[in-house]
C-alpha cells in the first residue's frame, strides 16, 4: 500500500482533523442506538419472527401506493398516548418514510420517543429499501 503524496495544505476532507479514536467509537456505537439499516430490517423480517414493529410514517394514501410488507401505516400525526396503547409499553419501533429527503420518519420517532417508547428509524426510507432490490407491497 502507498502513502499518500504529501500536500502542501491539507485536502477539505483533512482540514477538520479526525476525532479521537475513543470520541469516535462512542459517536458511531451511540448512532447504532438511534438507527438500523434496510438491510437488516429485511433480514429480521425474513426470519418470519421480527422482534420490533416496522412502520411507516407516510400518510394513508402513500402507504396503499406501496410498503415494505409487514409494515404498519403510522403517519407521525397519528402517534398519540391513545394509539400507542395498542402495544406494550417496551415495543421498540423502526421507522421509515419515502426516504433521506423526507423527514416524516424522525418526526414519528420524535413523537414516540415523547411518549416513552423506544424507537430507531430505518435509514434510507423506502428509496434505500429499493436501491438495495427489496420489494414492496400494495393495497
Amino acid at each position: 500500500m502507498t502513502s499518500p503524496a504529501p500536500r502542501s495544505a491539507p485536502s477539505v476532507v483533512a482540514a477538520i482533523p479526525a476525532a479521537p479514536s475513543d470520541v469516535a467509537l462512542a459517536h458511531f456505537r451511540a448512532r447504532l442506538g438511534f438507527e438500523t439499516d434496510c438491510s437488516d430490517v429485511h433480514a429480521a423480517l425474513a426470519s418470519g419472527a421480527p422482534d420490533f414493529v416496522l412502520a411507516e410514517a407516510r400518510g394513508p394514501n402513500a402507504y396503499a401506493a406501496g410498503r415494505i410488507a409487514g409494515a404498519i401505516n403510522l403517519p407521525h400525526r397519528e402517534i398519540t398516548a391513545e394509539r400507542m396503547a395498542e402495544w406494550p409499553a417496551d415495543t421498540l419501533f423502526v421507522v421509515y418514510c419515502a426516504g433521506p429527503h423526507c423527514n416524516g420518519a424522525d418526526r414519528a420517532a420524535i413523537k414516540l420517543a415523547e411518549l416513552g417508547r423506544p424507537v430507531k428509524v430505518m435509514i434510507g426510507g423506502l428509496a434505500g429499501w429499493l436501491d438495495e432490490g427489496f420489494t414492496l407491497e400494495q393495497a
